[in-house]
């Protein structure tokens, strides 16, 4: 279907601060120039901002189940100790239900792409492919190197289902350093290497002061050099998940090795984690991304929020108001989550020969009123409420509010039986 959106102020992330009044043409699900363009449907954008389609850079969507459960942990290690047996009880619906209400609950604050990891994960494709979204799926690794060569096999035959399809990708993701061996970790970057199906590794790092003082004990080094130092970085993309309390060092080999980073201000700030030094790490040349982590540690999927909460930690932690303007943090959630995730050259930016995920964001609002700063207004004022229409390659998700490819109401029935029905396992 052609679309024409009209009247809009778009946004397009392709340079700093840049923006305009126009029209966007949509044709087969990319954007075009409107030559000769004959619109099948006409959206009518005025007082709207056409803004690329958000990307969620890092989060685990079935743990939508535990959303509010044991909010009160005094830190990671004592939160994943309640999290962990939990787990070990869930079954393929409770992935399936609780992946599709995640990604309603993207869809309805603007976001298309999300990078996942789970377990279980043909249950949390089957609920992005019946969505219409992009998933980035992470193959969660554990334990030493026999037991990652176990899941390894597993992978193996389920990866060539999923080949032809556009919207489904993978990153192999060793879940960290504290609950992956060293030869887990290389032994997933061999597989990388040897797989033009797998776009990288996604692991948390760095995201406890505990987890880098005990790598410093184990293994005399910080946790991004011990993987670099055991050749697990070289010739692959990897992206860090948190990485709150990288050193210098590590930010140079971040620097060095084209890693980025996804920030998860929220489930930071609610695990008393830390605040990631966003304007070091930007100084210093790494490529960052924004992530809400998971609904039990954070507790949504809202990337409005999460935008909002990063601007603010960046202040209040330098001090300095402008240490990450708004438009900084508008591209960790567009063209720098998609870089991050592999899909710089086809998401994130709104321009020709693109795909068309794009969303528009109501302005007409009391608290967008007046929009004198369109960029500000985004990062400190919108809500995920706000957001009107959303699409993804062209396919229209939301529309006016209504999600078109998703029940909504079942879902949160579903999802709640699922609960009901875990906590009696």
């Amino acid at each position: 279907m052609n679309i024409l959106i009209k009247n809009a102020l778009v946004i397009p992330m392709t340079q700093r601060n840049y923006s305009y009044k126009g029209d966007l043409f949509i044709q087969d699900g990319v954007f075009v120039d409107g030559t000769d363009f004959h619109a099948d449907k006409i959206i009518d954008a005025e007082g709207m901002i056409a803004l690329p389609s958000l990307v969620n850079a890092h989060t685990h969507t079935p743990m939508e189940l535990m959303r509010n459960y044991k909010d009160t942990a005094p830190n990671l290690m004592a939160w994943l100790s309640e999290i962990f047996p939990l787990e070990d009880k869930l079954v393929d619906n409770d992935i399936y239900w609780a992946s599709k209400l995640a990604i309603a609950e993207m869809i309805q604050s603007g976001c298309t792409t999300f990078s996942d990891m789970y377990f279980m994960q043909e249950n949390t494709i089957r609920a992005a492919q019946e969505s219409g979204v992009r998933g980035v799926i992470g193959l969660t690794l554990f334990g030493d190197e026999e037991e990652t060569k176990k899941r390894i096999a597993i992978f193996e035959k389920f990866l060539p289902r999923y080949q032809d399809e556009e919207k489904i990708s993978f990153m192999v993701a060793p879940h960290a350093i504290y609950t992956t061996t060293i030869g887990s970790y290389q032994t997933a970057h061999d597989w990388i290497v040897k797989n033009p199906q797998i776009k990288g590794m996604h692991t948390h790092m760095s995201e406890t002061m505990t987890e880098v003082n005990d790598c410093l004990k184990s293994h005399n080094t910080t946790p991004l050099c011990y993987l670099k130092d055991n050749g697990v970085l070289e010739g692959i993309k990897v992206v860090l998940a948190h990485g709150v309390h990288l050193t210098e060092e590590e930010m140079k080999i971040c620097n060095d090795y084209g890693i980025s980073v996804a920030h998860n201000p929220s489930s930071n700030c609610k695990l008393a984690s830390g605040i990631a030094p966003l304007s070091q790490l930007r100084k210093a040349g790494i490529n960052l991304a924004l992530g809400t982590d998971g609904s039990s540690s954070n507790n949504n999927q809202d990337m409005f929020e999460e935008m909002h909460v990063a601007a603010l930690l960046s202040t209040v932690s330098t001090m300095d108001p402008m240490a990450n303007t708004p438009y900084d943090i508008l591209s960790m959630a567009t063209i720098g989550g998609a870089r991050a995730v592999g899909l710089g050259s086809k998401i994130g930016t709104i321009e020709e020969g693109k795909d068309a995920d794009c969303i528009l964001i109501n302005t007409k609002t009391p608290h967008l009123t007046p929009l004198n700063d369109p960029f500000s207004a985004l990062v400190f004022a919108a809500q995920g409420s706000d957001v009107d229409t959303v699409l993804c390659k062209g396919e229209i998700l939301m529309e006016k509010r209504r999600l078109t490819t998703i029940d909504v109401n079942e879902v949160m029935e579903q999802t709640n039986a699922c609960w009901e029905d875990l906590k009696k396992r």
